[in-house]
């Protein structure tokens, strides 16, 4: 059992009892390498044997064995339903169910070795209802400027006060995080009903005509670590990476689900109260940037 869900997991295609077939890469040759040590040690054999498809016809028939059509199909029909019932749901609810079915996607994405137009529609599918949610729950999601992101200097920044709009998401998060932890330790947050309360002496991120928004392609938090060099460190290069597949879409994050999922508990939680939230997902962030800096070789 323990070799069946290692090949069932890795995206393996059965051709027959006991033989399972895999594109050929080096994680690939890896994994059956592992498996059939196992099997040897388990008293059983096991042969490792590369190959290659004889005609065109042949390599077609291969690669339809990973056709991962009818699984996006079914992750499509949960996106579907769940903007159907979004009236009815509340924002934790809406938000878990998002995550649940990101994350099914996520574990389809990382097993199709030949993506086409089914993965194409399933990542715009996610980032529809991610802005749908977004347009039913955060109203004031701030449009992208276009316009040159200036560089700036932590130390004249310190002891400031930040403001952004109250019940926080991702991005928000984020930024409240980056700036605390790398741009002003003393900062103090206020957390505005509506960005027209922004006072004139206050550093606004995240909505409109912020000093710290969307700028092109690139969301608030991207911004922030641009605006003060801080996108070359590796491990908020990859936050950023996650921060704006959850904002806006975009290329799949592999700890995309799981943080979307600790941020709607985190809500949940707290309710009202943003200052708790941003402890409580701080520790998470501390983590996660420690782990990419642990890992800045490997793939994200």
């Amino acid at each position: 059992m323990r070799l069946w869900r290692a090949l069932k997991a890795a995206g393996a295609y059965a051709l027959r009892d006991g033989v399972y077939l895999l594109p050929a890469s080096a994680k690939a040759a890896e994994l059956f390498r592992v498996q059939a040590a196992e099997v040897a040690q388990a008293g059983g054999s096991a042969h490792v044997i590369p190959f290659h498809a004889d005609t065109p016809e042949h390599d077609a028939e291969l690669r339809a064995s990973f056709d991962r059509t009818t699984a996006y199909a079914e992750g499509l029909t949960d996106l579907t339903a769940l903007l159907s019932e979004l009236p009815t749901l509340t924002e934790v609810d809406a938000r878990r169910r998002l995550a649940s079915v990101r994350r099914d996607l996520e574990a389809i994405v990382a097993t199709d070795f030949f993506p086409g137009a089914a993965r194409d529609q399933i990542e715009v599918a996610l980032r529809d209802a991610e802005q749908a949610l977004n347009a039913r729950f955060s109203p004031d999601e701030p449009r992208a400027a276009h316009q040159a992101i200036p560089q700036r200097h932590a130390s004249d920044h310190h002891g400031r006060l930040w403001a952004t709009r109250r019940h926080l998401w991702v991005d928000r998060v984020a930024c409240a995080w980056l700036i605390g932890r790398f741009i002003d330790p003393q900062a103090r947050f206020l957390w505005l009903a509506k960005p027209g309360d922004c006072p004139p002496d206050a550093l606004g991120f995240d909505f409109d005509g912020a000093t710290f928004t969307h700028v092109d392609q690139r969301v608030s938090f991207e911004v922030l670590a641009a605006s003060f060099g801080l996108d070359r460190d590796t491990g908020i290069a990859r936050l950023g990476q996650l921060v704006h597949y959850l904002d806006v879409g975009g290329v799949p994050v592999a700890d995309a689900a799981g943080f979307a999922s600790v941020m709607t508990g985190a809500r949940a939680r707290h309710g009202d109260d943003d200052d708790a939230l941003v402890q409580d997902i701080g520790i998470v962030l501390d983590c996660l940037y420690s782990a990419y800096l642990e890992t800045q070789g490997e793939p994200s």
